[in-house]
């Protein structure tokens, strides 16, 4: 996370850092909280709703721990460092999500099955839910200013939302209960959380499937790359390309470049290697890069051809 130094403005001008440690405290208090009410009332919908919340708690958890291991350096086992261990985490938070879900969503359709095995104290289930609501408003509130210039801000900001939309379900059920007495809107809501559950850690899984297969980063334009290569002066082939993630924003690339004979017989090649590598870096963003230089025709590629 990047992080950026306060400026006048009160508390909405703080560091990035140290807002999204408020927002990743109220949320983990407040989802304790929903937990003990959950307990208390017999709410499927207030676990439901600490279920959501804990997708934001420890996807900022195992972002903050995973910076911490990664920022190890390597050694002569582990070449790349530590990095791998924020995939490795995200891997255990999408499990432990969908387990959840569903989970919530096989409750919650037993008791719509059997609706009069079930009494949920709507009242205190009310109170539970207004509060994680104002603490989800709150979070809004903290990192509104922040999310227009931070991506990492704006990512916190819109799982917020998600939360407080979630912590609405939960009053919604709850008003119902109080005023109607219809139980089976405490798993009506539980379910529609559940729903908002399982797209995300599915994502998250994709993602993690995506590092650990070594497949190009979303968004990564193989061709475009290589024509940015093709583009210097003396290249004639770029083949044998391989683009993959350690992590997230962690894009590895590496290629063979054929190049004219005159330009290493001038001693050219070492400046080749810096703009090329400057090249993948301020174009691409990508820092880790790999090139194998070598004569035309030593090459097994067709000139412009990978």
């Amino acid at each position: 996370m990047h992080d950026h130094a306060p400026a006048a403005g009160g508390i909405r001008s703080a560091s990035h850092r140290r807002l999204l440690a408020i927002s990743l405290s109220l949320t983990a208090t407040i989802m304790v909280v929903q937990v003990v009410g959950a307990i208390l009332t017999g709410s499927l919908a207030l676990l439901a709703d600490a279920a959501h919340m804990f997708t934001d708690a420890s996807a900022l958890v195992i972002a903050l721990i995973a910076a911490a291991v990664a920022a190890r350096p390597a050694d002569d086992r582990r070449t790349f460092g530590y990095q791998r261990a924020e995939v490795f985490g995200a891997l255990i938070n999408a499990i432990i999500l969908i387990l959840l879900a569903g989970w919530v969503g096989i409750e919650a359709v037993g008791r719509l099955l059997n609706p009069g095995e079930t009494e949920v104290a709507g009242g205190l289930m009310l109170v539970v839910a207004v509060v994680g609501l104002v603490a989800n408003a709150i979070s809004m509130w903290l990192l509104s200013r922040a999310q227009r210039t931070s991506i990492n801000v704006r990512g916190a900001y819109l799982e917020v939302m998600g939360d407080l939309i979630g912590s609405a379900m939960v009053i919604i059920a709850a008003i119902v209960i109080v005023t109607t007495g219809w139980m089976p809107a405490d798993a009506l809501a539980s379910i529609m959380i559940a729903v908002l559950i399982i797209p995300r850690a599915i994502a998250l899984l994709r993602e993690v499937f995506s590092v650990l297969s070594e497949s190009a980063p979303k968004g990564t334009a193989v061709s475009d790359i290589r024509q940015h290569l093709l583009d210097y002066d003396g290249v004639v082939g770029v083949h044998d390309v391989h683009v993959w993630q350690l992590t997230r924003g962690a894009p590895v690339f590496s290629a063979h470049v054929s190049v004219e004979p005159a330009l290493l017989a001038d001693g050219r090649s070492a400046k080749l290697l810096s703009d090329l590598q400057s090249c993948l870096a301020h174009h691409f963003d990508v820092e880790h890069s790999t090139f194998q230089i070598e004569p035309a025709e030593q090459s097994d590629c067709e000139p412009h051809h990978a």
